[in-house]
């Protein structure tokens, strides 16, 4: 197998959760080197100013360090499922912004100086509500079937429902709760969620997907 292009990744990561599942839907084979965050290989370091995860090195060496870039880069050398055929740019830019910052308050909130997070997930739960309403209708957020769209914003609804899993069951969220049973409990997302161990210089190469 010649080259192939590098994955730094860390397993429970949302944006790298989505990005690995554009790669695994794509069929691209990439080199996956697991990183854990509090010990970040220094090869990381090197490539990466932001040094997050992911970070993607192309053969030709160039380095897409955003989650959405990943995906649409490996959904560009092949889209089985047309993913790429629906992109609703608002709902994601929508998760990636308000709803992440206040996730963060709601599972971290003395991180941010709060007593509690309920606030913010008060805040989180408005976006939660709009996905809702519109799975309560089609079964993906871009029609019948799954998209970059429903892949993009999954991993951060899934960390939202698994912060107070027991509050979030009470909650008459049906539409949403459907569908992350079939993305959570789909082979894609079983593949994409192996685990690997933590990649240093002297490691074996690991293939992905």
């Amino acid at each position: 197998m010649g080259t192939l292009p590098i994955l730094y990744s860390f397993r429970r990561c949302p944006y790298a959760m989505r990005a690995r599942m554009a790669v695994a839907v794509s069929g691209m084979n990439v080199e996956l080197r697991e990183v854990v965050l509090r010990d970040k290989p220094p090869e990381l370091l090197a490539i990466s100013s932001k040094a997050t995860v992911p970070v993607l090195v192309k053969n030709d060496g160039e380095i897409i360090d955003e989650s959405l870039d990943i995906m649409r880069w490996a959904l560009a050398q092949n889209d089985p499922e047309g993913w790429l055929s629906v992109i609703d740019e608002d709902l994601i830019s929508a998760n990636d912004g308000p709803f992440k910052q206040a996730l963060d308050r709601y599972k971290y909130p003395h991180r941010f100086g709060l007593a509690d997070g309920l606030d913010s997930r008060e805040e989180a739960l408005v976006h939660v509500q709009r996905l809702n309403q519109i799975l309560s209708e089609k079964p993906y957020l871009g029609g019948r079937t799954a998209s970059l769209t429903d892949i993009a914003i999954f991993p951060f609804i899934r960390q939202f429902a698994a912060t107070d899993r027991i509050w979030f069951d009470g909650h008459p969220l049906d539409g949403i709760k459907k569908w992350l049973g079939e993305l959570v409990n789909s082979t894609l997302f079983d593949t994409m969620m192996r685990r690997y161990p933590q990649w240093n210089a002297s490691s074996p190469l690991t293939y992905f997907p």
